[in-house]
């Protein structure tokens, strides 16, 4: 269990294995930050890199300015042992992270990974396990993925997590590729595809990027310091609800923007309360299509008063779906 500061407990071993850990998430870690991380003073940490040592835990010194401390490459962690609970929870998680387009570049680590434990589960809880797996459906289709480097996956959100900018490779959408440096803010997986949203200081904006089209990432020297407050997940849907589509729309809704939300796939609108001195509330709703013949349907699934304000051409084809579900609710069936 944590201590009240939230740093580690007191007992050195829990401290050793804690090092291990923070070294395992991969780069260099300087002496100053270790100690800091521990709860230590930096000779202290220099007796723990001696303990994993003597444990054969292959731990290089990185001598320079921003030296420290690393992992040799290519050390793998010892064989991890698993409750039967555990072990069940690991594959269900694999199974769902597939679903959810969640993995990452190397396709088939998954699939091994879950061999694997399926190879050591006890044959009463295989058994068992086969039955969940082969009786299980799912209501949505699996969402095709667009999946990121493991060692650019990694590397950003080490640099989100300690506030460290960042040298990308990046390829636009257009096919330019270029390198430039982020402020990575926050990741965020969203229909299948990973992002990163961060400042560019480049241009003194902030930025969103595909992962998926980030061929390479390398920490940079320095700190940087996050706005407060600042919502990664809101600025990406904020950002694929602006983006430049055929038609703009903006419609009032009578309901609470929480409400509204609920009944709009995320990233295609902004939606934001209205001040009313007449008591209801009313919620503005602003949002891009490249096509309109969608939007009377989900307009009527809101199942709230509306008005619409732009553009005119929606409001011809909200009258038509009216007027197709009044004839359809006067159609009787012909007789026996």
């Amino acid at each position: 269990m944590p201590s009240p500061n939230g740093r580690p407990p007191g007992r050195p071993t829990t401290r050793v294995l804690t090092l291990l850990e923070l070294l395992q998430s991969g780069g260099v870690r300087t002496v100053a930050e270790l100690a800091d991380r521990l709860g230590v003073d930096e000779r202290t940490v220099r007796r723990y890199v001696g303990h994993l040592l003597d444990l054969d835990v292959p731990v290089e010194s990185v001598r320079g300015r921003y030296g420290g401390y690393r992992l040799a490459p290519g050390y793998r962690v010892p064989p991890l042992m698993l409750s039967d609970d555990e072990a069940l929870a690991v594959l269900l998680g694999l199974v769902a992270g597939q679903r959810a387009g969640l993995m990452t570049a190397a396709g088939t680590a998954g699939e091994t990974a879950a061999a694997k434990i399926r190879r050591v589960l006890p044959e009463r809880l295989g058994r068992r396990l086969d039955a969940l797996l082969a009786s299980l459906a799912f209501t949505a289709p699996p969402v095709e993925t667009a999946a990121p480097q493991n060692t650019v996956l990694l590397a950003i959100a080490d640099a989100v997590r300690h506030h460290r900018p960042v040298s990308i490779r990046y390829t636009a959408a257009d096919g330019r590729s270029g390198e430039r440096t982020l402020h990575p803010y926050g990741l965020v997986a969203h229909s299948g595809r990973w992002y990163v949203t961060g400042a560019d200081p480049a241009i003194g904006e902030n930025r969103t990027f595909r992962l998926d089209r980030i061929a390479g990432a390398r920490t940079l020297p320095g700190v940087f310091e996050p706005p407060a407050g600042f919502d990664p997940a809101e600025h990406l849907l904020t950002g694929l609800a602006t983006v430049p589509y055929r038609h703009e729309v903006t419609v009032r809704v009578q309901a609470t923007a929480e409400q509204v939300r609920a009944r709009l796939p995320a990233g295609i609108a902004i939606v934001r309360e209205c001040p009313s001195g007449s008591g209801a509330q009313w919620s503005r709703v602003d949002l891009r299509a490249e096509r309109l013949d969608w939007l009377p349907a989900v307009l009527a699934s809101l199942d709230r008063p509306f008005l619409i304000e732009r553009p005119d051409e929606l409001r011809g084809l909200v009258e038509a779906f009216a007027s197709g579900l009044a004839d359809s609710a006067r159609r009787r069936p012909p007789p026996a």
